[in-house]
């Protein structure tokens, strides 16, 4: 199962840093977020991703193709007058990695409908390029799979709210809303399975995921929940990234299942 990562957007909340790269490029323990995402994904097996690019894509591209280089142990001999190199052990996880420039103002839903002839007919899993979560990622696609709907989302309880969800008894998403004012609910904290379906709700580059097709999901009966009562953390501002970052310097970052 293909795993697509969208970061192509701007981070103008955190331009601090956003504008020398893209927000997924921004490092939490000298990795970028984007690194940490993956290792998440691939501690459950999952290591064919897409990432959905656009803002400074040139900086994600270059950070893969020079990735083996610099997790390899080498050995440059230029005693013949080449450059011969001579690769002794290398450290790389077993990743194939397809990074898609996605467009510089695409929005959300754009960028995923860009991605449907790498997915083909193969129900997928989605999230976002700013975020960390503890959730057990085999058991949300067990969970997508018992209930037979086209969608499901990783619904978590933050302190600060964004996209509110209201959830029926059977963990079906009977409604998708953007955050009001002491709004407490369930959000939207990406790590969703999707089926190929999903592509038929999306319209074009002016999309936006999270308004039109999420709430024609919902209003179908067709978006389900897996409620998760661990850690989730996105990275939209300073504040956020400096409190992963005191996370992975304690050595208890709760999104940091596998092994050195």
């Amino acid at each position: 199962m293909k795993v697509v990562i969208l970061a192509g957007g701007f981070g103008t909340r955190i331009s601090e840093e956003s504008q020398y790269k893209p927000k997924p490029m921004i490092e939490i323990g000298g990795k970028p977020i984007l690194w940490h995402i993956m290792k998440e994904y691939s501690y459950y097996g999952f290591n064919d991703f897409i990432i959905c690019a656009g803002y400074k894509q040139h900086i994600i591209k270059k950070w893969f193709a020079d990735y083996f280089l610099h997790n390899s142990d080498i050995t440059f001999d230029f005693t013949h007058g080449k450059n011969d190199m001579i690769i002794h052990d290398q450290h790389c996880e077993p990743w194939r990695v397809t990074v898609l420039d996605t467009g510089l103002r695409t929005m959300t839903g754009g960028r995923i409908k860009r991605v449907q002839l790498f997915i083909g007919k193969e129900p997928f899993m989605l999230t976002y390029g700013d975020g960390v979560c503890d959730v057990d990622i085999a058991k949300l696609v067990e969970f997508h799979k018992s209930h037979g709907k086209i969608a499901t989302l990783t619904a978590v309880l933050p302190e600060q709210s964004k996209g509110i969800m209201e959830i029926g008894i059977d963990n079906s998403v009977k409604a998708f809303r953007e955050k009001q004012r002491n709004d407490s609910a369930p959000v939207n904290a990406g790590y969703m399975v999707l089926n190929p379906e999903i592509f038929d709700y999306i319209d074009g580059d002016e999309t936006v995921f999270e308004q039109k097709p999420l709430e024609q999901l919902a209003n179908e009966g067709q978006l389900m929940s897996y409620m998760h009562h661990g850690f989730w953390q996105c990275m939209d501002t300073h504040r956020e990234k400096e409190l992963l970052e005191r996370l992975w310097e304690s050595g208890k970052a709760p999104w940091k299942k596998w092994n050195d």
